[in-house]
């Protein structure tokens, strides 16, 4: 049955970097044989040069240390710190180095856009936390609100080949037949804990839909409800629909947004979707504490993801994701616990009346905005996929 759930891990819910780093860091420095890093920004900031270190002397005692990095959220480091971390003995990866000057085109837009680390085959890292410093933002009194989760177990291994067939991948894409792999440590996959777990990816290939299909199977099933924070939301419309038709059989189903503007077209555009959204019962809250970076969910009680795929044409489309799927209680329970203290704490909840008061032109400028979303994805070759229409 897909995807398939391992028995007996041990899944650790981390949350925002001052969480995150610290066991990250303690892990490097701890390995002994092997390290695998992917990461779509690696910022050469306080916490980049922190782990970079890490990984530098990791390999200067003779670990075999892999990083493989995203050519465009990664660059200014690539350009800044490559040549010192090659030189100390770190193998290092650029996932699609070049652009090019036509940005629009599909092959081009192809990111790298996993957070993922695997330690000795021992211990795995997985969520949508960058390597950059969270507080590096223009708030810099509340760190980006994003989770990650330590991973071990029997679903060490899935995640474990994954990242090594990309790095195989990356470097016969690249020409380095010399970073090619020869031994790796292999996976540890006794048990570790009783939490049953999935690791289900996105790419290019034979995994296009893998996590949008994970989540449309456990919104489809709901019966209670549903609890979604993502960063960037742009659903298509199989998403959406699944969304509201859970909303009108009596699910709640509650949905935590970017309140704060990063990207203001993509902003704009997600909120064209909101009025629909909540004329069918979707509850959505706006986070304004801070920047709101997560990619979770927990779906009545026991089902529960965190990774790095948005609800967007980006994620959903282009970008090769990582999620890790929980069936377990108390690890839903821990991870719903803290998305309504993220609610209570540093949100908003938005009502029907306040967007229908909304002036005419301002509503205007959402949808235009939409539309060139929409415009762009068309462009990039995308035309055809099922992003959601104006209703």
């Amino acid at each position: 049955m897909w995807p398939h759930f391992s028995q007996g891990n041990a899944v650790t819910l981390l949350e925002n970097g001052a969480e995150f780093f610290p066991a990250l860091a303690s892990s490097i420095d701890h390995a002994r044989h092997e390290i695998f890093l992917e990461t779509y920004i690696f910022r050469d900031d306080r916490i980049g040069q922190m782990i970079a270190d890490a990984l530098a002397r990791a390999a200067e005692r003779g670990v075999s240390v892999s990083l493989l990095v995203d050519g465009f959220g990664s660059r200014d480091f690539v350009a800044r710190r490559m040549d010192e971390l090659l030189e100390r003995g770190v193998r290092m990866l650029v996932y699609r180095r070049e652009l090019g000057r036509l940005l629009l085109r599909r092959h081009r837009l192809r990111r790298l856009h996993r957070k993922l680390a695997v330690i000795d085959g021992r211990i795995a890292f997985i969520g949508g936390i960058n390597i950059v410093d969270d507080h590096n933002t223009a708030l810099p009194d509340h760190p980006r609100h994003d989770y990650a989760v330590m991973v071990e177990g029997p679903l060490l291994q899935p995640i474990h080949d994954s990242t090594r067939h990309l790095w195989e991948l990356v470097a016969w894409a690249s020409f380095r037949q010399r970073l090619r792999l020869k031994d790796t440590v292999p996976p540890r996959t006794d048990p570790a804990g009783n939490v049953k777990a999935a690791f289900v990816i996105r790419d290019n290939l034979r995994h296009r839909r893998d996590i949008e299909t994970a989540y449309l199977r456990a919104i489809a099933r709901a019966t209670d409800e549903v609890v979604i924070a993502n960063a960037y939301f742009l659903p298509g419309r199989r998403v959406r629909k699944a969304l509201t038709s859970a909303a009108e059989r009596g699910v709640r189903v509650i949905i935590l947004l970017q309140g704060r503007v990063e990207y203001a077209l993509q902003h704009m555009a997600t909120q064209a979707l909101y009025p629909a959204l909540m004329r069918h019962g979707v509850r959505i809250f706006e986070y304004r504490r801070s920047f709101l970076h997560a990619k979770v969910a927990v779906i009545d009680g026991h089902w529960a993801t965190v990774g790095s795929s948005n609800f967007d044409p980006f994620s959903l489309l282009l970008a090769r994701e990582g999620n890790v799927i929980v069936r377990d209680q108390a690890f839903a329970t821990r991870l719903r616990e803290r998305l309504e203290h993220a609610m209570h704490d540093g949100a908003v909840e938005l009502k029907p009346p306040h967007w229908r008061r909304k002036a005419l032109l301002t509503r205007l400028f959402h949808w235009m905005a939409y539309g060139l979303v929409r415009v762009a994805i068309g462009l990039s070759g995308y035309a055809n996929e099922r992003l959601p229409r104006k209703r």
